[in-house]
């Protein structure tokens, strides 16, 4: 991957005011479990996949973003944000009570103009 942009310290504002705002948005609103928000960052015809899982149309992806993962309790840390050209990878870490007990996960956004029209989650 070509990472035009690679940063380790997410914990700081410049790391995250580099996401786009399409990123920024579904990222917040799929934490916080708002699928009207989430779905507002989307193109039309936007894909999720979650490991394996494609989510597609409007009430799928609802059920994505409200349901993914609510069944368990996690902290979740974005451990890097890389840039090729339409598509930011955010690296996550998560810790909880699901199977396994952590995972490290990349979130791949690949935008289509101001809005995000897929995102792949694959084991990182």
């Amino acid at each position: 991957m070509d990472t035009d942009t690679h940063l380790t310290d997410t914990t700081t504002p410049s790391a995250a005011d580099q996401l786009p705002a399409a990123v920024r948005a579904f990222s917040a609103a799929h934490e916080a479990r708002d699928a009207d928000a989430a779905l507002a960052a989307l193109a039309p015809g936007a894909v999720i996949t979650d490991v394996g899982e494609a989510f597609e149309g409007e009430q799928a992806l609802r059920r994505f973003v409200s349901e993914a993962g609510a069944e368990f309790s996690y902290t979740d840390v974005v451990t890097r944000i890389a840039r090729d050209g339409d598509t930011w990878v955010l690296g996550h870490h998560l810790e909880g009570d699901f199977p396994g007990g952590q995972a490290d996960l990349d979130h791949r956004f690949t935008l289509a103009g101001d809005l995000v029209a897929r995102l792949d989650i694959v084991l990182g």
